[in-house]
């Protein structure tokens, strides 16, 4: 299977079945969109950003044809700007390159320094597709794995309105 052993390793771990789906590579929602036509879940647009000061570092999960709001956002956290992220920080902190941002990158950020803010309208979906570290295989999992996975990481998360 395409994608970082050790997701593979910490997802059977913690016994969560995945449905696995290869393709090309897909470094856009528009490139994934035609790949994605036959899976039966949630399609998930991950964004990676920073705050002015560059000490802290958000992922941003909405579904996948929404626009963020990045000014609202922005309010809310009282960071400053917020910007996206280079692709030295995206490899530091998640360990994907780019087109690869996915909420498993989690697993590479050993000091929990990353926040997930997940749009609350992805609730909805019993199932969230992700790219397992790498922008050549989507894996479909439960939305109750997804969150079994996330307490696992440590990693601090909250479920926000992030559009209208």
């Amino acid at each position: 299977m395409r994608g970082q052993q050790e997701l593979y390793d910490i997802l059977n771990s913690l016994s969560v079945k995945f449905e696995y789906h290869e393709h090309p590579p897909v470094a856009t929602i528009e490139d994934a969109i035609t790949h994605w036509k036959d899976y039966n879940a949630g399609r998930c647009k991950n964004i990676f950003l920073r705050n002015h000061k560059g000490d802290r570092h958000y992922l941003v999960i909405l579904e996948h044809l929404a626009q963020l709001k990045i000014k609202d956002l922005e309010q809310r956290l009282k960071q400053g700007k917020l910007t996206f992220a280079s692709d030295q920080r995206l490899f530091k902190y998640l360990g994907v390159e780019p087109g690869s941002v996915s909420p498993f990158g989690l697993i590479n950020d050993r000091e929990n320094h990353v926040h997930l803010f997940i749009d609350i309208k992805l609730r909805g979906f019993d199932r969230l597709a992700f790219h397992p570290n790498i922008n050549t295989a989507t894996l479909v999992i439960s939305k109750t794995d997804f969150i079994s996975f996330l307490e696992n990481t440590g990693n601090t998360y909250e479920f926000i309105s992030l559009y209208d």
